[in-house]
């Protein structure tokens, strides 16, 4: 009986966090859509263009990133491969491009996801976007310093074009949809059986000394796991959900959210971006070095700025109303004793 109302409460949570993400989802897909069926995402890539000099592309790879952050790396992909065969590009601009496009990508949908959990919209994306450019800068110059990965790049792997019709591409994204509250699902699942036998809270032991360097409160642990690890999309509502649930303060919110930004989906997303022929030096070694520097700089100037600051420009107090509302009948309400 125990079994089955815990079985109950896990699928009831994973609803109601799917439906969460679902609202800001659904909107945005559509939105996308509409931007690709006109052809404006294309023009949206304009300014971008000469942005890609600085960090040593063509800038036709403007349009590959700019769908990218717009759309989502699948996207970009399958732009990369149309034009990758007109530039003959090396394995480090490869790598310059594909890194970039994993720390700024599905902006719309991702960034309305950490807005909903308390951090400005404006300095997430800023966050996101100027790192990404910073960091293949940074790439760039190196790789050209010292005459690393100039050979050639090769394609691993082509992606199939998306269906063309309305009808196919609805398919599509409701299958999408429905994989989401799968994996939602199987992450609540698995999260109550790591808790159970104690391996969460082993997790959290071992990476509180890298919290605590960046100035990060241990009770960002399990916040911090789901998304560097499952990223934003997938993670997001369980995310908003910690946040809601006033147990994280905010200032670990926002710096939590801040890393998970700048380097999440560290498996899925580098291994897509790496059958493309990008080197993993840049798409994971780099990029993780990288987001624990600018994470550990970034808490440091918050604290410096000050309270006031923080709360007026940097974060908003997510809404607890939904949060304090219970999963089901009987259910006990979220703890906020930490906000008191």
């Amino acid at each position: 009986m125990k079994l089955y109302a815990e079985i109950k409460n896990i699928v009831l949570r994973s609803v109601r966090i799917s439906l969460e993400l679902y609202k800001i989802m659904i909107p945005i897909l559509i939105v996308v859509k509409v931007l690709h069926e006109l052809d404006l995402i294309s023009w949206l890539a304009l300014p971008l263009k000469p942005i890609m000099g600085l960090v040593g592309l063509p800038a036709e790879m403007g349009l590959v990133w700019a769908t990218a952050m717009i759309n989502n790396i699948y996207g970009s992909m399958i732009v990369f491969v149309s034009l990758a065969g007109e530039q003959n590009l090396s394995i480090a601009q490869v790598t310059v491009l594909c890194t970039m496009i994993l720390v700024a990508h599905s902006l719309p949908v991702e960034l309305h996801i950490v807005r909903k959990s308390g951090p400005a919209l404006w300095f997430q994306g800023l966050l996101r976007v100027a790192g990404a450019l910073v960091l293949g800068w940074i790439l760039s110059r190196l790789y050209a310093w010292g005459g690393w990965l100039q050979d050639a790049n090769v394609l691993a792997w082509t992606p199939e074009p998306e269906q063309g019709d309305m009808l196919s591409w609805a398919v599509d994204q409701g299958y999408n949809l429905l994989m989401i509250f799968v994996i939602i699902l199987i992450l609540n699942t698995v999260m109550q059986v790591f808790t159970a036998i104690g391996l969460t809270q082993w997790c959290v032991r071992l990476l509180s000394p890298v919290l605590r360097m960046l100035g990060i409160g241990p009770e960002a642990g399990p916040l911090t796991i789901v998304g560097m690890v499952m990223g934003l999309s997938y993670g997001g509502g369980m995310i908003m959900h910690e946040a809601h649930s006033g147990k994280v303060a905010p200032k670990d919110v926002f710096a939590s959210l801040s890393l998970m930004g700048l380097a999440h989906s560290i498996f899925e997303d580098t291994l897509l971006m790496a059958v493309l022929g990008a080197h993993i030096s840049g798409l994971l070694w780099a990029r993780v070095i990288f987001t624990l520097v600018v994470t550990a700089l970034l808490v440091r100037m918050v604290r410096r700025l000050g309270d006031v600051f923080f709360h007026r420009y940097l974060f908003h107090t997510p809404d607890l109303t939904a949060a304090m509302q219970p999963c089901c009948p009987g259910a006990p309400l979220p703890d906020t004793q930490a906000q008191k």
